[in-house]
């Protein structure tokens, strides 16, 4: 299998699955955000339909029977653990703060993947640390909007940067394992114990799983399509050839995709400050990537 470079744009038929992918990732916060469901139970039955979708395909491959992909299976459940934990902090900061806000601090998956590329030895340029610098400021911006609204939009804020870090280590492991696994089986695994770890959050806060209306019904319907088969498994099978850095960086498209629905379906208006914090984070996460691919290309 052919490992993929960290600098390479996508192309052929990547374009298209990661373009979506982040239709289906940015149609998941309003969708949260309408939805009354617990958040277990949104992350259960979100994960469930998922791998429900891609175990014929895993079956088909016959990679879960055999024994020498133990390991990489392991894996796979590890990255459903930390699925879970992505969820449930993105589902919160939904919950606790305006999709705006919320799913563009989502978004700074990208810095800590390449924070992670540092600490493995990669190089990172001034420019790309100037980039960091203002997606920072950016981040404190909006943050700091959303603390003089109230305290409970400020932990929405923290929560948003806990699942973008969750994020990153869920994109690195995908990006590892699926050098050898196929992506139906990676997700079949990841995302059946994605919903398994969800369950026991459930049974431990006292969440219900059925006896609601059909209106939410739909909207788990929608997050189920939209978010988990378009989304995070269009964008798994471009990891197979495409950077985990990349993929994290062509997410960001998902914060106007979500605001936007946000602002005609749900009728939140941006704060004045949120939607300058939202460029910046976005400018400032774009130079740090693309100035630090540039130097990497530079010296090959």
């Amino acid at each position: 299998m052919r490992t993929h470079e960290h600098t390479a744009l996508p192309k052929g038929r990547d374009i298209p699955l990661l373009l979506g992918g982040v239709l289906g990732v940015g149609s998941s916060g309003p969708l949260i955000a309408k939805s009354v469901m617990p958040i277990p139970t949104l992350i259960f039955w979100r994960n469930v339909g998922g791998a429900l979708i891609m175990a014929p395909f895993a079956i088909k491959s016959g990679e879960l029977r055999n024994r020498n992909n133990g390991r990489l299976i392991a894996l796979s459940a590890l990255a459903g653990v930390i699925l879970a934990a992505h969820f449930l902090a993105f589902f919160a900061a939904m919950r606790f703060t305006t999709v705006a806000a919320g799913t563009a601090l989502a978004s700074f998956q990208p810095i800590f993947a390449a924070l992670y590329m540092k600490f493995r030895g990669a190089h990172i340029s001034s420019q790309s640390l100037g980039g960091m610098f203002l997606a920072f400021a950016s981040l404190f911006l909006i943050t700091g909007v959303d603390f003089t609204v109230s305290t409970r939009a400020f932990v929405g804020d923290l929560f948003g940067i806990l699942c973008a870090a969750l994020a990153a280590v869920y994109m690195i492991l995908g990006s590892s394992v699926q050098k050898t696994l196929s992506t139906s089986t990676y997700t079949t695994v990841c995302f059946a114990t994605c919903g398994v770890t969800a369950l026991v959050a459930g049974v431990i806060t006292g969440s219900p799983l059925i006896h609601f209306s059909a209106i939410q019904w739909l909207y788990l319907a929608g997050l189920i399509i939209g978010a988990q088969f378009f989304g995070h498994t269009f964008m798994n099978m471009a990891l197979k050839r495409v950077s985990p850095v990349v993929v994290s960086l062509i997410v960001f498209f998902e914060v106007p995709i979500a605001a936007l629905i946000a602002w005609f379906w749900l009728h939140q208006h941006p704060s004045a400050g949120t939607i300058p914090g939202i460029f910046g984070l976005l400018i400032g996460c774009t130079i740090f990537i693309l100035r630090n691919s540039a130097r990497e290309e530079g010296r090959k």
